[in-house]
């Protein structure tokens, strides 16, 4: 048993701490924040996505036309559909995925998103008026006034060609 004053707590863990940081120095190295890539390099990357996005649309335009042709929709439209749809979500998905930072090129790719995500709707739609359980008069009237993606898909061809005409020439 010890008898007197207490030892002072913070007073020993300060020395301690005193004669143990210059050893620790060297193990502790302060690494520089991490650059993001320049603005060329982000248009380069999300062009490389959307150049994909517009290649895909012409089979995916095909496939909508195709559901809004006159008599029987076949199965294999049903899977053209199916296959384009998939196709264009993981091009979406991708999409989403490139790392803008710059304000302008993060508005782009937002729009670009948007403009897939109204292709994949438009997909969907077409499906389910080609292939109802119960057709009636005024979705077989819709279904026939289908044909193709529409401005959407137009407006994300420009949105491409803007983005492209940014890159240097190489």
């Amino acid at each position: 048993m010890r008898t007197g004053t207490a030892p002072d707590v913070p007073a020993r863990a300060a020395r301690w701490l005193a004669a143990v940081r210059p050893l620790l120095r060297p193990l502790v190295r302060r690494r520089p924040a991490p650059v993001g890539p320049s603005r060329p390099d982000q248009v380069r990357a999300l062009v490389a996505v959307l150049d994909e996005a517009v290649a895909a649309q012409r089979p995916a335009d095909e496939a909508v036309a195709a559901c809004g042709e006159p008599g029987p929709v076949s199965r294999g439209t049903a899977r053209d559909c199916g296959q384009q749809s998939i196709a264009l979500h993981r091009l979406r998905a991708r999409l989403q995925d490139v790392g803008t930072t710059d304000p302008d090129l993060v508005a782009a790719q937002a729009r670009a998103v948007r403009l897939l995500a109204y292709d994949l709707w438009m997909l969907r739609a077409s499906m389910n008026l080609a292939f109802t359980v119960r057709p009636v008069d005024r979705t077989e009237a819709a279904r026939l006034r289908l044909n193709g993606l529409g401005r959407p898909a137009d407006d994300l061809r420009r949105l491409r060609d803007v983005l492209r005409a940014e890159l240097p020439e190489a």
